[in-house]
């Protein structure tokens, strides 16, 4: 199965850079190629992701890197990476909203 990035989770991944490459660009980069690599993983075993309580979905599941959760949605031929949030942030309502 193929991990596919949404637009707003590309979105996402470049805020969560630009904050950190603020303090250093390194860093920055090193740490979006974890998230990358930790969704990459996805892939090859997408139930092993915890069910998103808030939705109470079980095809809406996320990972944590570090602080960060990357919520995705398990689709029949893919896994669509819907947000990367900072585990301290509120999710919205709606999930078309993430």
């Amino acid at each position: 199965m193929r991990v596919r990035w949404t637009d707003k989770a590309l979105l996402r991944l470049k805020q969560v850079h630009d904050y950190i490459a603020l303090d250093s660009p390194v860093n920055a980069r090193r740490f979006v190629d974890r998230l990358t690599q930790k969704a990459a993983l996805i892939a090859l075993q997408p139930r092993a992701g915890i069910v998103v309580k808030k939705y109470q979905r079980d095809d809406i599941r996320e990972t944590y890197e570090e602080y960060y959760r990357i919520i995705y949605c398990i689709r029949v031929d893919r896994i669509d990476v819907l947000t990367v949030r900072h585990g301290a942030r509120q999710l919205p309502e709606q999930l078309r909203n993430l």
